[in-house]
C-alpha cells in the first residue's frame, strides 16, 4: 500500500498523524507543504484541494483513501493496524 502525507510543519494534529504511523511501524512519504517554495508549494496545494476539498491538514492518501484530518480509527481501519 503506497501511503502519503500532506502536513504543515507547525501543525500539532500533522505531528499526531506522522507519530501515529511511526509508532506502528507504517512506511509513508510527507510533504511538509509550508516547507516548500514557488510553483512546488503551489503544486501541493492544489493537490490537497483536490483530494480534500478544502486547505484542512493533515491529508493521509492510502491507495485511493483519503483521510482528512487526525483520525486514529479511520486510520487503523484503512491501514489494517
Amino acid at each position: 500500500m503506497k501511503i502519503h502525507l500532506y502536513g504543515l510543519s507547525t501543525c500539532p494534529y500533522c505531528r499526531m498523524t506522522k507519530r501515529y504511523l511511526d509508532d506502528h511501524g507504517i512506511t509513508y512519504d510527507m510533504t511538509e507543504v509550508d516547507l516548500l517554495d514557488g510553483d512546488e508549494k503551489q503544486a501541493a496545494i492544489d493537490e490537497v484541494k483536490r483530494l480534500s476539498n478544502g486547505t484542512s491538514f493533515p491529508v493521509l492518501v492510502a491507495d485511493d483513501e483519503v483521510i482528512v484530518g487526525f483520525n486514529k480509527t479511520k486510520m487503523a481501519d484503512i491501514l489494517g493496524i
